[in-house]
């Protein structure tokens, strides 16, 4: 067993595995902005159920709902690729057209997602709060554009890194 991350949020708890022997780089961005406090007070902004529920954006702290989606840490990690298959709780970092794009934002899969598998970074994995990534996947969404936006988004209020013996 690796690093798991706990994000402790307004719907309950997440516990991810982080996955270092496939995406070290992706695990050493996302523990360090977490450490850094980067991921608190962000929203799950984009949700839809049986895929995936989307967060990580800095741009969700504020109300200007327009530029939801588009936020990051100011530098991206370039890909890695690897053999995971995204499945139910598959955590894989989202990213633009650019597959060397990734910098803050993430998602973890609701679904079956295979064809995700090797276009986007997979990097941990859910191992507890499915109940609470079924609450946020399937919460109400406001109308337009791909339908995704949930009307009363998901915070998250704080990342605790667990580190674990070998970690």
């Amino acid at each position: 067993m690796g690093v798991r991350v706990r994000l402790e949020t307004s719907a309950g708890a997440l516990t991810l595995e982080l996955l270092p022997d496939l995406a070290p780089k992706h695990v050493e961005n996302f523990i360090k902005l977490s450490r850094k406090g980067f991921y608190d007070g962000t929203k799950f902004h984009r949700v839809i159920p049986g895929f995936m529920i989307q967060g990580g954006d800095p741009n969700t702290k504020t109300e200007k709902e327009s530029s939801w989606g588009t936020g990051g840490p100011g530098w991206s990690v370039d890909a890695e690729f690897n053999d995971t298959h995204h499945e139910r709780g598959t955590v894989s970092m989202a990213r633009s057209q650019d597959p060397n794009s990734a910098g803050s934002q993430f998602f973890v899969c609701h679904g079956e997602a295979g064809f995700l598998d090797n276009q986007y970074t997979a990097f941990g994995k859910l191992v507890d709060g499915f109940d609470v990534l079924d609450e946020i996947a399937n919460a109400a969404t406001l109308p337009g554009g791909e339908g995704s936006r949930p009307s009363e988004p998901v915070s998250v209020e704080t990342v605790v890194v667990i580190e674990s013996e070998g970690a």
